[in-house]
């Protein structure tokens, strides 16, 4: 048998335990903010609540980032995320470490029947996809919310149960020094999948587990491989079966094999298997090591309602799809970024409690659509029926010849940021902005992200605005947590605002091309609202709708 190699494991950092006060002073302290779980979501948040001068304190039960003795989990990092990530400050740490992409193809046995390139029509700073290892993110994400300093990080902290009230929540929390209480105006549950304050709430998840089973080699190889996505829906090297093969971080690729429903996870696992594997695919003699190696199903659930009184949840906690298309973790992010500026606005008595209740008007639409994608996703690779059999077997031999077919063949739609619908704060629904780049009146480069960084703010982006409507427009808004900025071809500052030049390109996204327009930027990078001719009163207006809308506040349950 050919020799088989291992990589040594990663060294994830550790942090200490610290007894928290609570334990010391014998009651039960409060706190505006409590967190609980310490993965993509629960960190985004805790740093996006900080980045905006918000305390929180984070629990939670390990005292490590990531999975012990697993490499990689989520692995892809969107456009909307990585936007968010460079709001926070992260972005650079993130793209200097992974491995940026934007071309994708799928294969069909040896014949490759569609491919893509994501990077046509965006104009953001970011690129549309970074592969990073998930630990490496949150990592970057601990040690940023540790230089901002206003987070109170609780590790090996453990909740054990949640008591309702009516102005706020009672947690029990466990530590290695003992057990202690601690209350919180609002509780943020970032707990995963497997929440444990969801169960004890006994809240219907509806959950749902896949017959579809998978198993992931992490592998190093000595000559690399191209720098794309690669898809097989019916590899020959697989027994038919799906593959996907993804560079990330440290010359690390991923290699998911798609295995047959009745599978041994133990058997698939197994070094020499997994090894098998892998010379089926790139021939007998490839030269390589294991990083890790392991298999995995999934399930999807989605909760009725993300807020429950005091009480809400984001990522994994709320809502879980299938792996297809990297919309789990990217999902997860956005919860956050929706949330944290809102939490932020009403803590600081600058919005009411009622703006608290967007956060599910929003979300919960966006998990139910990557829902549907990554659900079609799911049946196109692992078809229920002899008759879903014979469709995506028509639809591959049709890709082959016919462009029309192509975009049929579904081996994962790739995370997007969610257009939101219509709501009391969005009466027209709302999409995304990209952290289009700017140039200053100094003629340094920056970006929407870096207008948003400086705080808990709107950003009124207003294209060659007239002079006699600045004064007032700067009046209507006083006291309002906004930042009106001037936007054209020029950095052009005569009109008494800052200045920022963009490119053609960059004002047909944000629907600036006639001056006078004005864009209402949410503290999330979404729209708010187009003012084709921008006055005073239609400022006031579009933020009063946006902050204060006539709707009752979610009563506690």
């Amino acid at each position: 048998m050919d020799s088989i190699t291992f990589a040594p494991p990663y060294e994830l950092p550790q942090w200490p335990f610290v007894p928290p006060p609570e334990l010391s002073a014998g009651e039960a302290g409060r706190h505006p903010v409590v967190i609980v779980g310490g993965g993509l979501s629960g960190l985004t948040l805790a740093c996006d609540l900080a980045s905006r001068g918000i305390r929180s304190v984070l629990l939670d039960e390990d005292d490590t980032v990531g999975v012990r003795g697993a490499s990689s989990r989520g692995i892809c990092y969107a456009q909307k995320s990585l936007e968010i990530f460079a709001r926070l400050g992260i972005y650079e740490r993130i793209a200097a470490k992974g491995a940026t992409w934007s071309f994708g193809r799928t294969f069909s046995g040896d014949t490759e029947v569609y491919s893509f390139n994501l990077r046509t029509d965006s104009v953001s700073v970011q690129p549309p996809f970074i592969n990073l290892q998930q630990f490496y993110v949150e990592w970057f994400l601990v040690d940023r919310i540790l230089e901002l300093g206003l987070t109170d990080l609780r590790w090996k902290n453990r909740v054990l149960e949640v008591e309702t009230q009516d102005d706020g929540v009672r947690l029990h929390v466990e530590t290695p020094a003992g057990r202690y209480a601690l209350d919180a105006d609002h509780l943020i549950d970032a707990t995963g999948a497997n929440s444990p304050i969801r169960t004890q709430l006994a809240l219907p998840a509806h959950a749902s587990r896949s017959t579809d089973r998978w198993c992931i080699s992490d592998v190093r190889f000595k000559k690399p491989l191209p720098v794309e996505r690669w898809t097989w829906v019916d590899a020959p090297f697989n027994e038919g079966r799906g593959v996907w093969q993804h560079l990330m971080a440290d010359g690390v690729w991923r290699m998911d094999y798609q295995m047959p429903e009745d599978a041994d996870p133990a058997e698939v696992s197994l070094p020499e298997v997994a090894a098998a594997r892998l010379r089926e695919q790139l021939g007998p003699d490839v030269d390589f090591e294991f990083v890790w190696i392991g298999p995995y199903g999934y399930r999807d659930h989605l909760l009725e309602r993300f807020r429950h009184g005091r009480i809400f949840f984001i990522g994994d906690a709320a809502h879980v799809v299938s792996p297809f298309g990297a919309r789990g973790g990217n999902t997860g992010i956005q919860d956050a970024a929706n949330l944290a500026w809102k939490l932020a606005l009403v803590l600081r008595d600058e919005a009411p409690a009622t703006l608290l209740d967007s956060y599910d008007a929003e979300r919960r639409p966006a998990a139910v659509q990557n829902l549907e994608v990554t659900s079609r996703s799911a049946r196109f690779l692992a078809p229920r029926s002899p008759a879903e059999h014979v469709l995506r077997r028509a639809v591959v031999a049709l890709a082959e010849r016919h462009p029309f077919a192509r975009g049929l063949v579904n081996t994962g739609r790739m995370s997007v940021a969610n257009d939101y619908p219509p709501s009391p704060w969005q009466p027209a629904g709302s999409r995304t902005v990209q952290n289009v780049p700017l140039t200053d009146a100094q003629g340094r480069s920056t970006s929407l992200a870096a207008l948003l960084r400086p705080g808990t703010h709107w950003l009124g982006l207003w294209h060659a605005p007239d002079p006699a409507q600045v004064d007032a427009a700067l009046g209507a808004v006083a006291g309002r947590p906004i930042r009106l900025v001037a936007v054209g071809p020029r950095a052009d500052a005569a009109c008494g605002l800052p200045g920022h030049a963009a490119g053609a390109a960059e004002l047909a996204h944000l629907g600036l091309q006639q001056p006078g327009s004005l864009l209402l930027v949410r503290p999330d990078a979404y729209r708010a609202a187009l003012l084709p001719a921008a006055t005073a009163d239609g400022l006031r207006q579009a933020l009063d709708t946006a902050l204060t809308p006539a709707v009752p506040s979610t009563p506690a349950p």
